[in-house]
């Protein structure tokens, strides 16, 4: 434990020494090129860069008119890290994690809807243009929020994090009640005109509900029975015994009440 390997650094040396001893006739053809171009023999492992998360903004100066780009380096907290992790890559991070975290977070019924990932050529991102927030070619989903309230906080003089949300969720929540009256106008068209689009997903749901409650009541009512059947059997013999012994000191007593 402890001690370093060093049998990849000398496995050219290894081969000229079993090429001397016989052990091999011929030595291999990289025995030349291992000895014009040496692997490195640096043992000192290099910590990976520490990447830094810029954020640009659109921010007014004072002593200036115009707003200006200004960017800005947000600092890191720094967490000890054992030493078994030092040399690990670093994760790579960027400003629409966060904002996609929030969003997603306050949406998750979005996370439901189905995507289509598939591109033509790969970088179909470089004709959005986020000052709206509708895209031609692109459906309307969580990301056109996250990629919208980035343009607005890059974008707009002065911007804060929870205003670009607020207007990005504005214009996000209009075009969905948009889609939605849409698709419930051409509901209603297509069965004017005689289209039948079958029970409603709601109505299925139902209906599987109440065969599944028919089936629990039949279900219910035999293990009812068993029940039953099964306490009769074991508390009816001695309630009868009981009963007719009642039955016959009611008889005898009767004659002699007569009597009296």
């Amino acid at each position: 434990m402890g001690k370093i390997n060093l049998t990849a650094l000398r496995v050219r040396q290894t081969a000229l020494n079993q090429f001397a001893s016989g052990k091999i006739n011929k030595l291999p053809q990289w025995v030349d090129v291992v000895g014009e171009i040496p692997p490195s023999e640096t043992l000192i492992r290099n910590r990976p860069p520490q990447h830094q998360l810029v954020r640009q903004r659109m921010k007014t100066v004072t002593g200036s008119s115009n707003p200006q780009v200004v960017f800005e380096v947000q600092e890191k907290r720094r967490k000890s890290k054992k030493s078994s992790r030092l040399f690990q890559p670093l994760e790579l991070k960027y400003e629409e994690d966060e904002l996609r975290q929030n969003f997603f977070r306050d949406h998750p019924w979005e996370l439901a809807r189905p995507r289509v990932l598939l591109e033509s050529s790969g970088k179909d991102h470089e004709n959005y243009d986020w000052s709206r927030l509708k895209q031609p070619g692109k459906r309307l989903d969580g990301e056109s929020v996250v990629q919208r309230q980035l343009w607005l906080l890059n974008n707009v003089p002065d911007m804060t994090k929870s205003s670009a949300y607020d207007i990005a969720r504005r214009e996000f929540y209009r075009l969905r009640l948009q889609e939605d009256i849409e698709r419930r106008v051409a509901a209603e068209e297509a069965q004017a005109t005689g289209a039948n689009f079958g029970s409603s997903y709601l109505e299925i749901g139902m209906d599987l509900e109440n065969q599944q409650y028919e089936k629990w009541k039949a279900w219910a009512r035999t293990e009812a029975q068993v029940f039953e059947q099964r306490t009769a059997a074991l508390s009816g013999a001695p309630e009868v015994a009981l009963e007719q012994q009642g039955q016959e000191e009611s008889f005898t007593e009767q004659p002699g009440s007569a009597l009296a």
